[in-house]
């Protein structure tokens, strides 16, 4: 949600905003700027608001292991702050940090929430409208949810048979399956999203969020329906940064909502999480005999052994091992 990002003071010499613009020009992702700021915040009243230029690599490994030991951080945590840090003295600072010697907690394998058939069918029915479309789509083609809201309606290829992913995670794009089961309801939803478009036009607004310097390079491409967001927000609201009245796309909190009663009434007694259905994807795929690989692409991993995981999952019961007592 790049177009959600606070408004920076003009020629500001204030320590935060210097740091936000440092990492907008960077050209990171909106998400990577709340967490980095996040961090970097906390360290900050870790050391009761010392300037950081102050606080010496020394004491950053004691803020590091204070997460570790005192906070019982995740390792994930860990890794997060380091890198905020890391990024705050090396790329914002010019501070050689090689020698910080704080090395993160080994990660723990753990395995993913994943949904059966069954539950997957118990789920979808208790969701009605634009969110049972979502969630089929993300179980249907492997999404992320933020994935899946950054959808624009040119990135449903219905002649191909795809989905193109834009600047997901890592910032990669990829294209995945576009399930056949809801061509007829995408047609829907994005007839849906241009009488929207053209009631906002009529508005005075239509202008959608443009990523990069695309504003600039195709300034009237925000203004056309295939730009527009595939599940578009119900309102139009100013934007923080620039002011500008745009549309964006739903938010996510919006899904996990109606994610958690739709689980909650399925009587499923799993978490309610949007990123099982990606699991569940994965799952399912490799349960019917597809390879690896395929699903690595399809899934976007950059590593095979993110994907391994899910062969700990399938439904063959420890490893396709029959137990004793199903012998008896």
């Amino acid at each position: 949600m790049d177009d959600v990002r606070p408004r920076l003071p003009k020629n500001s010499d204030k320590f935060i905003p210097s740091v936000r613009r440092h990492i907008r020009e960077s050209g990171l992702a909106y998400r990577t700027e709340q967490t980095y700021i996040h961090w970097i915040k906390r360290f900050i009243h870790y050391y009761k608001l010392r300037h950081p230029r102050e606080i010496s690599l020394g004491e950053v490994e004691a803020f590091l292991s204070y997460l570790s030991v005192d906070c019982n951080c995740s390792v994930n945590t860990q890794r997060i702050a380091l890198n905020a840090l890391v990024y705050l003295y090396k790329r914002f600072f010019g501070v050689d940090t090689s020698n910080i010697g704080f090395t993160p907690a080994r990660q723990h394998r753990r395995l993913p929430v994943v949904y059966s058939r069954e539950e997957i069918k118990a789920i979808v029915s208790k969701l009605k409208g634009v969110y049972r479309l979502q969630v089929e789509l993300m179980y249907g083609s492997g999404l992320r949810c933020a994935e899946l809201l950054s959808l624009r309606v040119k990135d449903i290829d219905f002649g191909s048979n795809n989905v193109f992913v834009r600047a997901g995670k890592g910032n990669k794009d990829r294209t995945t399956i576009l399930p056949q089961g809801l061509t007829s309801q995408l047609h829907k939803q994005i007839q849906q999203v241009e009488l929207i478009h053209a009631a906002d036009i009529e508005d005075g607004y239509g202008d959608v969020y443009m990523p990069d310097a695309l504003e600039r390079k195709y300034p009237a491409a925000a203004r056309t329906p295939a730009w527009q967001f595939l599940f578009p927000a119900s309102r139009v609201a100013p934007c923080p940064r620039s002011g500008v009245i745009r549309r964006h796309h739903l938010h996510p909190s919006a899904l996990a909502k109606q994610l958690r009663r739709a689980v909650r009434e399925a009587d499923v007694k799993k978490p309610p999480r949007a990123h099982a259905f990606r699991h569940s994807f994965a799952t399912h795929l490799l349960e019917v005999g597809y390879d690896l690989r395929t699903i690595q692409e399809l899934l976007g991993h950059s590593d095979i052994a993110t994907t391994e995981i899910y062969t700990h999952v399938v439904n063959r019961g420890g490893k396709g091992v029959l137990s004793p007592v199903d012998r008896l």
